[in-house]
């Protein structure tokens, strides 16, 4: 099959390429040298692309002594440049219920929290104000909650609200209890054509539904393919979002690496057809069981390998499949599948409905199934130690005041299993 990596060898190295998702939000853009196989951000030229630079400002003096060192140097004024966040503090107790933790975040937790009066479960993303500043992802944070505001659609993930205190962000979004579909892959290994079809079609749709609007992806992957309680997939996770104009470029090498396209590895100019490149190798790998080329330290090794690397699928496949991915797999963008329409007219879809309404009725009868498999907590969690969890200051972070006089109330005891 072209590859040179063992699924045993990609299963053990799980943990350490894949970040702790648990099915419900994925982590912001973080330094490759943080962990391989995370999204990142390896440039920030200067250009259309670029991340805003903010001036190093002091809190006022009466808020210092709450402080660490790191926190000081957050503007006093930040919400001048967050006008996308509105203030408050974090919801009560008698509205919002803290049930535990999601996930660790390459900026700060994620947890789960349920709204009292609704009757609903929510993942609350929690952003500390100074590591924004720090890594440089202020225009990106903002970047994220603008373009989750205009999309509604039945296979994207909904942003429910976003709000700033004093010092941290806050995005929720929906809870989504049945998992991401990398930990349905650890789980089968391979899919079949037919479960790869319905995944295909209605992710597609989803693209298609994005770069009408100007907006790409750019790490689309299968942690960042959420799962409804019915196992329909819902596109999470627009940190790394970018709105282009019409035939505008973008430059930032970003993304997961084993997903960009060679464009993107080297460092553009590259446009929407980056996203259908990623959907491509996400095709491939569920219907192979592995990626295609593993994942290398850095993006000049790894643009050498996919630029020599042949995406050819065994003939085992149906030849409407190798079609498929050939095209998506296309190394040079101009001649790439890249559009929806031209997307629909595959022979891999011929007969398929790609009308929502009805994909959706149908659960996903093998993604119900592998949900009630024993190995399924262990797989979600990959590994991830709670001890960063044990030293998760509720009270300091959830309720950080918006002005220095306001108290912080108190939280009962979270429960972490």
């Amino acid at each position: 099959m072209g590859s040179d990596i063992s699924k045993n060898r990609k299963r053990e190295g799980a943990t350490a390429q894949r970040r702790f998702s648990h099915g419900l939000l994925s982590n912001m853009g973080v330094h490759i040298a943080h962990r391989l196989g995370h999204s990142a951000v390896f440039s920030q030229p200067d250009g259309p692309d670029s991340r805003l630079s903010i001036p190093k400002l002091l809190l006022p003096p009466e808020d210092s002594a709450e402080t660490s060192d790191t926190e000081k140097k957050t503007p006093a004024l930040i919400s001048v440049f967050l006008p996308e966040f509105p203030h408050r503090t974090f919801p009560g107790q008698e509205h919002f219920q803290i049930l535990g933790f999601i996930a660790k975040g390459s900026f700060g937790p994620i947890v789960k929290v349920k709204d009292v009066l609704k009757e609903k479960i929510y993942a609350v993303k929690v952003l500390p104000k100074s590591e924004i500043l720090k890594r440089g992802a202020l225009e990106q944070s903002k970047e994220e909650v603008i373009i989750q505001r205009q999309l509604k659609h039945p296979y994207i993930h909904n942003l429910q609200e976003c709000w700033q205190t004093k010092r941290h962000l806050f995005i929720m979004c929906d809870y989504c209890d049945t998992g991401d579909l990398y930990t349905y892959w650890l789980l089968k290994g391979q899919f079949g054509e037919d479960e790869v079809r319905l995944f295909a079609a209605e992710l597609g749709s989803a693209l298609g539904f994005l770069h009408d609007l100007g907006i790409m992806h750019r790490d689309v992957k299968m942690e960042n393919i959420l799962l409804s309680d019915k196992g329909h997939p819902r596109l999470s996770d627009f940190g790394l979002s970018r709105r282009l104009t019409r035939g505008g470029r973008a430059f930032t090498i970003c993304g997961t690496i084993q997903y960009m396209a060679p464009e993107v590895l080297s460092g553009g100019p590259y446009n929407h057809a980056a996203d259908w490149w990623s959907l491509g190798i996400m095709l491939f790998s569920l219907v192979t069981g592995e990626f295609p080329v593993p994942a290398e330290p850095d993006h000049s090794t790894m643009l050498s390998k996919v630029r020599q690397f042949p995406y050819i699928l065994p003939q085992t496949f149906s030849s409407a499949l190798i079609l498929l991915l050939t095209e998506l797999l296309c190394k040079n963008p101009v001649n790439r599948l890249r559009n929806l329409d031209c997307y629909k007219m595959q022979a891999f879809f011929r007969g398929t409905s790609f009308d929502s309404q009805i994909l959706q009725k149908m659960p996903v009868g093998f993604i119900l199934e592998l949900r009630t498999h024993p190995d399924w907590t262990a797989k979600a969690t990959r590994g991830l130690s709670l001890e960063y969890f044990d030293n998760f200051d509720c009270d300091k972070i959830l309720h950080s005041p918006t002005t220095p006089s306001e108290l912080s109330p108190t939280l009962a005891t979270m429960d972490l299993n």
